[in-house]
């Protein structure tokens, strides 16, 4: 059976369709923009389902929310390649950063975000806020100083997971040359072919 990817430009999305290509699944593409006022979702997805979010993926007559579970189901179908590693300590390490990307390093994104567009206090608050999200970011060099992966060796679907939060913080939240190790790492995943592949299928988008 050919999945079905509901796909929203510059979103979470962009990691499914990367992970789609890695894994050589079958699956076909539904491309939706925002709305140019908004910025939201439009609400054709609230058709599929009742959240109106991306990413959403069809497949033998299931329809899946939420990034995480998305890409915990496409590596479940694939080859083995993406999963987590076997040893104990490269398993924990996998199960952490799977859950870390949305639970702890997306949210003080996400306000940093919002807060860089209220005009006057935005800014205040931005230079109160920002040594949290310096928190995150450089506990996240730390790690990938001491390692090429998230998980380990070799790359995972937890590295799949990292890609939308740690892209968003290099183009809004100033990740930059003081984190080598980071932007290597981003650079990496930019390099492969794969992921080069989903930009041409996923359309504009605003972080790579």
């Amino acid at each position: 059976m050919t999945i079905t990817l509901h796909h929203l430009e510059n979103s979470r999305s962009q990691r499914v369709l990367w992970l789609l290509e890695e894994l050589g699944l079958p699956y076909n593409v539904r491309r939706y923009a925002r709305d140019a006022k908004t910025m939201l979702a439009p609400e054709a997805l609230k058709r599929i389902h009742p959240l109106g979010k991306s990413p959403i993926i069809e497949d033998d007559g299931r329809i899946l929310v939420e990034t995480g579970a998305i890409i915990e189901y496409l590596v479940e179908k694939g080859d083995g390649r993406f999963a987590a590693p076997a040893h104990r300590d490269g398993a924990l390490r996998y199960r952490q950063f799977m859950h870390y990307a949305e639970g702890s390093l997306m949210p003080p994104l996400f306000v940093l975000l919002v807060l860089s567009r209220v005009p006057v206090f935005g800014k205040t608050a931005i230079r109160r806020f920002r040594p949290m999200v310096d928190v995150h970011l450089d506990y996240v060099e730390t790690v990938l100083s001491e390692r090429p992966w998230f998980a380990g060796d070799t790359i995972t679907a937890a590295d799949v997971m990292m890609s939308f939060p740690l892209e968003a913080a290099r183009s809004r939240a100033g990740l930059d040359g003081s984190r080598p190790a980071t932007i290597a790492w981003l650079d990496k995943i930019h390099a492969r072919s794969a992921y080069q592949a989903a930009l041409t299928q996923g359309g504009p988008y605003a972080y790579a």
